[in-house]
């Protein structure tokens, strides 16, 4: 079965030049190509696969493929713009209304490794392959990777500043690197029949994380005496 992996909506100019979200035929075969390429990188590798591996996936002659996407980069392209740009709208639209610094760093986690489970294939494909795209779609998928990374900087910075711990930017790119370092592979090992759903994982996770960082030392605050 082929990976789910969406692409952006085609934007359509309707009759009096009012801009409309349009589902094309383009746009849903396009999908369809996406997800058989994920599978086909998945399985063979990148730089292994070929677009005659894409051809026989998708049941479409090579010509037929050209008049959706001009090279395999750009299908690689797609893909890995397409998962991390997922990613962060939901956890935009998951921290909307949430202050607590804690609980939005354990809405961080979650979301992280909820997407990831149910898109196995393609994270690897992302893992993987993350170095492959160069020139302008290197630059934007980096890009997009940078503000993700940003954000759980952040989030992480500000729970450290509620609960008043005595750490420095150092400090704090270790800790957000060891959180990638351990909720970014799981695809590896998880294994749906025996391992829990994603938000037991999380909690579990969520609690090793934060009961690790916030052992830090706290501020203290020194007072002078007369």
């Amino acid at each position: 079965m082929a990976s789910s992996v969406s692409t952006p909506r085609l934007r359509r100019s309707a009759p009096g030049g009012e801009t409309v979200e349009h589902d094309s035929r383009f746009d849903r075969r396009l999908t369809e190509i996406l997800a058989c390429a994920t599978d086909v990188f998945y399985e063979k590798g990148y730089a292994a696969a070929s677009v005659r591996d894409l051809s026989r996936a998708t049941g479409m002659s090579l010509a037929g493929l050209y008049h959706y996407f001009d090279s395999k980069e750009k299908l690689l392209y797609l893909i890995q713009k397409q998962t991390f740009s997922t990613i962060l709208e939901r956890l935009r639209e998951r921290l909307e209304g949430v202050t607590d610094p804690e609980q939005r760093v354990r809405i961080f986690i979650h979301n992280h490794l909820e997407y990831f489970l149910a898109n196995k294939k393609a994270m690897k494909v992302f893992s993987h392959e993350a170095d492959v795209l160069t020139g302008e779609a290197g630059s934007q998928v980096r890009a997009i990777k940078r503000e993700y990374y940003r954000a759980c900087i952040a989030l992480v910075e500000d729970l450290g500043r509620a609960k008043g711990l005595e750490w420095g930017p150092a400090e704090v790119r270790i800790a957000v690197l060891s959180l990638f370092g351990m909720v970014n592979w799981i695809y590896t090992w998880h294994n749906p029949r025996t391992d829990a759903d994603a938000g037991a994982l999380s909690t579990q996770m969520a609690d090793m994380f934060l009961q690790g960082i916030l052992k830090r030392k706290k501020r203290t605050h020194k007072t002078t005496q007369s």
